[in-house]
């Protein structure tokens, strides 16, 4: 279960300073920018080795209302002795930038990665996302929407590709579209910020009584009707239980449901996914024994 661990330890997210956390190995890059605003900014440790190296990029949690790519502990350790690279993202916030804004610029992280390719060694074919909650729903959205490169842009950040090579997340909402988890989970779920912040409203009645208003944002940014047979494979994790309807906003959010539709749909159209859930009593992958093993075969770990 380490990949569980692991995947657990990267969805503990925190607003404290960075002083108040543990001690910490300092990134090569610290806060690089890749965007104009304050939190378009991101941590990168490099990996040793003379080819170019695989990345894992982690995007946090917090429900796209808080949250902060500071880390307890130091999960790219791991990966760094691995001889994989590493990067940490912060993004705008939807308690001041709704829908796509922290979506788009976690996109807009991945096209500034890939043009620091030579400079950081970064081998743009092997690079994966990991995350949890809302970052999770973030990974999946990019793991499954089609490329938002644009060739004819004057900014050659946004000529990069957002596609990946395939993600590992924990807890993640694969749809925010109230009219479609609703029925999936019960009326608990309606209730986390999450929902109605997602797309600028301060309560999930308004939210609803302005949904065709924001209907378009709530379908696009849900990875579940973005899936296709061609997108890269996918490892989900989740530890909470499967009792439904959801007793509470937080089970909700974070419930094992939104994995087993999300599951059912790529099985359905062939696309490659993976689903543990618990210790694997209930879901399991016949492939990997947990998202450390997806990871290591996707990224070519030898």
């Amino acid at each position: 279960m380490k990949g569980l661990v692991l995947l657990g330890v990267l969805f503990i997210v925190t607003s404290l300073r960075a002083a108040d956390l543990p001690t910490r190995d300092p990134p090569t890059h610290a806060d690089a920018s890749y965007g104009s605003h304050a939190r378009n900014v991101l941590d990168f440790w490099r990996a040793e080795g003379n080819d170019p190296r695989p990345l894992l990029v982690f995007i946090h949690g917090g429900g796209w209302t808080g949250g902060d790519k500071l880390q307890e502990g130091n999960p790219q350790r791991h990966w760094l002795a691995k001889g994989v690279s590493y990067a940490a993202i912060n993004y705008r916030l939807t308690t001041e930038a709704p829908l796509p804004a922290p979506v788009h610029d976690a996109a807009r992280a991945i096209q500034f990665l890939r043009t620091k390719a030579n400079e950081w060694n970064i081998d743009t074919k092997r690079i994966c996302l990991t995350g949890g909650s809302a970052g999770a729903c973030t990974a999946m959205w990019l793991l499954c929407h089609d490329d938002l490169a644009d060739p004819k842009s004057m900014d050659p950040v946004l000529r990069e590709s957002t596609r990946v090579a395939g993600a590992a997340v924990f807890r993640g909402q694969t749809s925010i579209d109230p009219r479609q988890i609703e029925p999936w989970l019960g009326p608990n779920v309606l209730q986390h910020r999450m929902i109605a912040m997602a797309v600028g409203e301060r309560t999930i009645d308004n939210a609803l009584k302005n949904y065709a208003v924001h209907r378009n944002a709530y379908v696009e940014f849900s990875p579940f009707n973005h899936v296709s047979r061609d997108d890269p494979p996918l490892f989900m994790s989740c530890d909470a239980d499967l009792t439904v309807p959801a007793r509470h906003a937080s089970h909700g959010i974070h419930h094992p449901v939104f994995g087993v539709k999300l599951k059912e749909k790529s099985d359905s159209v062939g696309m490659e996914c993976h689903l543990l859930v618990g210790k694997g009593t209930t879901y399991k992958s016949e492939k990997y024994a947990d998202a450390v093993a997806f990871l290591e075969a996707v990224l070519r770990v030898p």
